[in-house]
């Protein structure tokens, strides 16, 4: 954690080719149970795990460590939700409270009172210019600031793990890829992140790498 903001650790799942679903959306399930396993022992070790909106409307996630055993605690499960669009039904809300991040401006006072209503936590944040949606810094700021959130683990789609990136957020890359190769007509793992040349694009260095079943865990540090 930096004087300012949580550590972030992005977690990703891919094809060999880093994408994350089928054209459809289909995407259960592209890693196998190791990995997801896996995925469970890493939310319980973070604080925080941050997930957006498109991600919640499309999976309904719990987000929670469901480990053997039972962790002790269970992280703070995230929404970035610009308009405060979550579903009061959200599998999100059968382990606790969870935390909806809107947009300052861009959520209707009515929808983020339905949202408390509801047994949600509400923090609004400012929004970027573009593309219009919670600054990701702002967000992790409110973490620190309000929740004591040390440590992050971002598990979302191209939207929002294209923000992070863009911001420079994220200290370490954990990326699951799965023997398979999905094509360029299946949804990519992030969204444009504004590079005009090799010269800009960040470095990485590997830390570690591992299988996982039959698939391939990488550890990646920002250098």
């Amino acid at each position: 954690m930096s004087a300012s903001r949580p550590s972030v650790t992005l977690k990703l799942a891919t094809s060999l080719d880093g994408r994350i679903a089928m054209a459809s959306g289909e995407s259960r399930w592209i890693t196998g149970p190791q990995a997801r396993a896996e995925v469970h022992r890493m939310r319980a070790s973070h604080d925080a795990v941050l997930t957006g909106i498109g991600t919640v409307m499309a999976d309904d996630p719990q987000l929670t460590a469901r480990t053997d055993p039972a962790p002790a605690r269970q992280p703070l499960r995230v929404v970035l939700d610009t308009a405060a669009r979550c579903p009061l039904d959200a599998a999100l809300l059968q382990a606790g409270a969870p935390l909806v991040i809107t947009g300052r401006g861009r959520a209707a006072p009515e929808a983020v009172a339905r949202l408390e209503a509801a047994g949600f936590a509400v923090a609004q944040v400012r929004v970027e210019a573009l593309p219009g949606k919670v600054d990701p810094a702002e967000a992790l700021a409110v973490l620190a600031r309000d929740h004591g959130i040390a440590s992050v683990m971002v598990e979302a789609g191209a939207g929002v793990a294209g923000a992070f990136l863009r911001a420079g957020l994220v200290d370490r890359v954990v990326w699951f890829r799965a023997p398979l190769v999905l094509g360029a007509d299946a949804r990519p793992v992030t969204d444009v992140l504004g590079h005009g040349t090799l010269a800009e694009v960040p470095r990485w260095v590997l830390e570690d790498v591992r299988a996982c079943g039959p698939d391939q865990m990488e550890s990646w540090r920002v250098r």
